[in-house]
């Protein structure tokens, strides 16, 4: 299985110019993908700079031809024409999809910091490794406190995921709105996570559970270990950061770590401000 990881800035490049067909050109460029995770997607946004009101999910749809798209809404506004304007997260995968969740992580309220409602995307997929919940989000980027109370739920979240995969289901769960899909403890989180390598929140995601539920691993430390991370932001010029920094990442659970194979990161695309990274798992 092949994923990638990108935060699309709502397909604006370097150059000021929304192009979600270069936003797909680029990842057909970079590989054959079974799961595409992105994040920044918007719909009917043209607030946002550059922006048209495109659906980029639509847009970003038929440039995918094949894959199963999942879009997770983390901002739902009027759009102050009578519609809505969406932002968030997707999924596309071209592996078979189970159940899907869509997650709203905390949004604690803060007097002196901007911060915007953050969504976390969770579909399990069936690959040939076996199947596993694949995992997408975008952490709040101005805030240390909302970062943490967002890790916090993401790791309670997975608690209840692994629970949930050991409990026998119930014949009232067969058919129907009731019915509950197999959920396994096995699982892969990435996004873009707006911290850098050296930042508490890393080792908050690594932090051991309990016995029974697999543990979080970085899967560039899994294949580099004790070097620093590669950066995803800031090696072509960007106003967020005054230097390479890595902010996205892909976490893996224990069960996945001996199929890793490859992380792999495009330094060279400018159409977005982040760099996409990908792995492999066999």
């Amino acid at each position: 299985m092949k994923l990638l990881s990108w935060n699309i800035q709502w397909a604006r490049g370097l150059d000021g110019r929304v192009d979600p067909g270069r936003v797909t050109d680029t990842i057909h460029r970079l590989g054959d993908f079974d799961v595409i995770c992105l994040q920044e997607v918007a719909v009917n946004f043209p607030g946002l700079p550059g922006s048209q009101g495109e659906d980029q999910v639509a847009e970003l749809s038929a440039g995918l031809s094949g894959y199963t798209p999942i879009y997770g809404v983390a901002t739902d506004v009027p759009d102050r024409r009578g519609g809505r304007s969406l932002f968030g997260n997707a999924i596309f995968s071209r592996l078979p999809v189970g159940q899907v969740w869509r997650h709203l992580l905390p949004w604690p309220a803060e007097s002196i910091t901007p911060s915007m409602q953050r969504v976390m995307v969770e579909a399990v997929v069936t690959a040939d490794i076996g199947p596993l919940r694949v995992m997408t989000t975008h952490l709040e980027y101005y805030s240390h406190q909302q970062r943490e109370r967002q890790i916090d739920a993401i790791r309670r979240l997975h608690v209840e995921a692994c629970a949930m995969s050991a409990r026998n289901l119930r014949i009232e769960e067969q058919g129907g709105a009731f019915e509950t899909f197999p959920r396994p403890k096995q699982a892969l989180l990435c996004g873009d996570l707006n911290f850098p390598a050296a930042a508490p929140e890393r080792m908050q995601i690594l932090a051991p559970f309990t016995a029974g539920v697999p543990n979080f691993n970085d899967a560039w430390s899994v294949l580099h270990p004790g070097q620093v991370h590669a950066p995803t932001v800031g090696i072509h010029p960007v106003d967020f950061v005054d230097r390479p920094e890595c902010f996205d990442y892909v976490f893996i659970t224990d069960g996945l770590v001996s199929h890793l194979k490859a992380h792999g990161i495009d330094a060279t695309t400018e159409a977005s401000d982040h760099q996409p990274i990908w792995v492999e798992l066999a």
